[in-house]
């Protein structure tokens, strides 16, 4: 099969690397356009050591992208992270269609924070989907899953690096050889399950020290390490991304106010939230670098009584 890779940074670097690892008729890339002033996308790099002809076009709706496409003669399009849309006439230009990746279970978290929020909402599982696209946002039929347990102390990097990334490159080489059998199935998702979360940003990422340490727990886990949840100490915004939940045995002896900070200690800062506290352990000010909690409390001046909000 002649097999056209789409797609841009280390996981896109990563399914192309696998199918030439392989032996794979890899034929063309198409790679996300970097910004001004931007280094080359990893995927860019790995297309071009290894002699292919690159396409970085700005839309995938003009006619003359189309018609370039049609000219590969390609048999099947991989699609590995890709954020422009990409119009059905181009999906479908390709013998066998096109397939696509996605970190969740589909029909559940279409959209693109889909690692963050099942750790954000609590969940107990994951996983992720190889579907053929269509027009709409992640609503293709399936064509294969793959499911991993959510941890109480996985982060966003843990899910997603440890075992999405990898898993989710087995998973297209998989789907790749279900194509060529001429065994590939499309089932159709199921939209009275379907969920939809926007793009977890900053705005969602703020700490709120009056909610209960569960959902404090799972929003610094699911943000970590974007967009990275944040608080503010004296108007100065600091992003949290390693912090130990203290449950409170009774939550009427917490003592202290909600975000106020009851100890500084080398070990880590403690914060007060609705029912018991957080060691938080690592940060990054707004003006540095990730450090060592104890070492931002130094440098801020940080001590008992402080409130952060």
């Amino acid at each position: 099969m002649r097999i056209v890779v789409h797609g841009q940074q280390a996981f896109g670097k990563a399914v192309l690397e696998a199918l030439l690892k392989r032996g794979d008729n890899v034929i063309a890339v198409y790679v996300a356009p970097e910004k001004p002033g931007a280094k080359a996308d990893p995927l860019k790099e790995a297309a071009l050591a290894a002699n292919l002809p690159v396409y970085q076009p700005d839309s995938y709706r003009k006619p003359e992208v189309i018609e370039q496409f049609k000219s590969l003669k390609p048999d099947l399009q991989v699609m590995a992270f890709v954020t422009l849309f990409v119009p059905e006439e181009f999906l479908n230009v390709p013998t066998h269609g096109s397939i696509q990746y996605h970190p969740s279970l589909l029909p559940a978290y279409r959209g693109a924070s889909a690692i963050n929020w099942p750790i954000i909402k609590g969940e107990k599982e994951t996983g992720l989907s190889i579907f053929w696209p269509d027009n709409g946002l992640d609503t293709g039929d399936i064509l294969v899953q793959k499911k991993t347990p959510i941890s109480d102390t996985d982060t966003l990097g843990t899910v997603y690096f440890d075992r999405l990334f990898p898993m989710g490159v087995d998973a297209m080489l998989e789907s790749v050889d279900l194509v060529k059998a001429g065994k590939a199935p499309r089932i159709k998702q199921d939209e009275t399950k379907a969920t939809y979360e926007g793009k977890c940003g900053a705005g969602n990422a703020k700490i709120d020290w009056g909610k209960p340490w569960e959902q404090i727990d799972r929003l610094i886990r699911g943000c970590n390490p974007a967009p990275g949840a944040w608080t503010t100490l004296n108007g100065a915004t600091v992003k949290v991304f390693d912090a130990k939940p203290l449950p409170a045995r009774d939550p009427k002896g917490i003592g202290g106010k909600l975000g106020e900070v009851v100890a500084v200690e080398a070990a880590g800062v403690t914060v007060v939230c609705a029912d018991g506290r957080f060691k938080i352990t690592r940060v990054q000010p707004a003006d540095g670098k990730k450090i060592d909690a104890a070492e931002w409390a130094k440098a801020a001046n940080i001590a008992k009584g402080a409130i952060l909000s």
